[in-house]
Formats: structure tokens, sequence, C-alpha cells
């Protein structure tokens, strides 16, 4: 066997290994397509992040607010439910937990993001 053809099919092995890895990837993530997340659309995430924002600042704890894409542009309806779990304050920083579902297309998904800030504009905080 000539060394071209050995190069040629290393090269062919390695494409398909390659190619087979990114695949199983992919088909490992597929679950998130159909997920309520997957359907929205930049003007949608913008109108939700002003609603969690409204509830950060003016839901008791325990009480919940409802949020729909209406007017956004997109013709997939999706929904939101953000309650506000429990606040926390230390000094002058306060924290607060919620529990957002969103749904679309007979899906949901359930997040359970911290939002804290000490004098300025509530921050998303990183789960370790």
């Amino acid at each position: 066997m000539s060394m071209r053809t050995r190069v040629l099919l290393h090269l062919t092995g390695a494409s398909l290994l390659l190619g087979s890895a990114i695949g199983a990837q992919a088909a490992n993530l597929g679950f998130l397509n159909d997920t309520p997340i997957s359907y929205m659309k930049q003007r949608d995430i913008a109108s939700v992040k002003k609603a969690v924002i409204a509830a950060l600042n003016e839901t008791k704890d325990g009480e919940s607010a409802h949020w729909v894409n209406e007017g956004t542009g997109n013709s997939v309806k999706i929904d939101a439910t953000i309650s506000v779990v429990d606040t926390a304050t230390d000094g002058g920083r306060t924290c607060r937990n919620l529990a957002v579902e969103l749904n679309a297309k007979g899906q949901s998904m359930h997040l359970r993001p911290q939002f804290c800030k000490e004098g300025g504009a509530w921050q998303l905080q990183k789960k370790n």
C-alpha cells in the first residue's frame, strides 16, 4: 500500500470518527428541540426579562406573576409563571429566589434562578 493511500485511509477514518462523535452529541441534545426556550425569539426574551424584574421589584414572597408573549411577534404562544419563593437580606444586599415555569406547545420547563442586588440593579447569580 502506498504512502498516499495510507494517509487517505487515515484521514477518511478520522473524518468518520469525528462525524460520528458530532452526530452522537447532537442526538443527545435533541430533547432540547421541543422545550419552550427553543421557541423563544429575542423579543420574547426581552419581554420575559422585564416581567422577571417586575416580579422581583413588586411581588411578595409566595406570590406569582404571569407573563404571556403577546405582542412580541412570535406565532408560538409562550407563557410563564414567575413565583417569588423567598427573600434574604444581609446588610445592604438583598437576594430573591424565583421559580419560573415556561410553557409552549404542551411542553414546560422549570427554572430556579436567584437574583441579588446591593443598591443597584438585580443581578442573576451563578450557581456552583
